[in-house]
């Protein structure tokens, strides 16, 4: 039988030893970003994959905004962030720190999901669009690839939080589970 851990039993390190360790050179870009509560979780999500930093732009929330804390459990408190009132202000900066940029977004030419190989040596910039709009044009034209997750029912998005989550867990199988572990 199964027996549910108990937190003492998890092994999680505190949150001074996180902010020091090792992370995934993976950076994520949330633009416009409209819901609090999704931030959060992309936070939350971004501290148990130990993400490099999240870039918050344009109308996103920032912490401590209180839809951000309800959600994200703490993790704003550890995870690096940063605000740009202007996400391609925050796309150039990745670029001059020669950070591949990916735009996840259903467009012509985007790459499958499961076809995203990325290398372990290599510094990527993943941007998450507005719940209604999806990514910028502008971010999409400056943006290495795009990635799309394949669907099949009537709806034609995920929720941005949901597909951070998968994003994150695709690259952690590709490249980033031996990196931290």
């Amino acid at each position: 039988m199964n027996k549910k851990l108990k937190l003492d039993e998890l092994g999680r390190i505190k949150d001074e030893a996180f902010k020091s360790s090792k992370k995934i050179p993976l950076v994520l870009v949330l633009d416009n970003i409209r819901s609090g509560l999704n931030v959060g979780s992309v936070f939350r999500s971004a501290d148990a994959f130990r993400v490099e930093e999240i870039m918050l732009c344009g109308i996103c929330a920032q912490p401590p905004h209180r839809d951000i804390l309800k959600s994200a459990l703490g993790a704003s408190e550890v995870v690096k962030w940063s605000y740009y009132k202007s996400s391609m202000d925050a796309i150039k900066q990745l670029q001059d720190r020669a950070f591949k940029i990916a735009s996840i977004e259903q467009a012509e030419n985007s790459c499958s999901l499961e076809n995203w190989s990325p290398e372990g040596n290599e510094k990527w910039a993943v941007i998450f669009g507005n719940e209604v709009k999806g990514v910028q044009q502008e971010l999409i034209d400056h943006s290495d690839l795009c990635i799309e997750i394949p669907q099949f029912g009537t709806k034609h998005s995920l929720n941005i939080s949901v597909c951070a989550g998968m994003i994150l867990w695709h690259y952690m199988l590709k490249c980033g589970l031996q990196e931290i572990s």
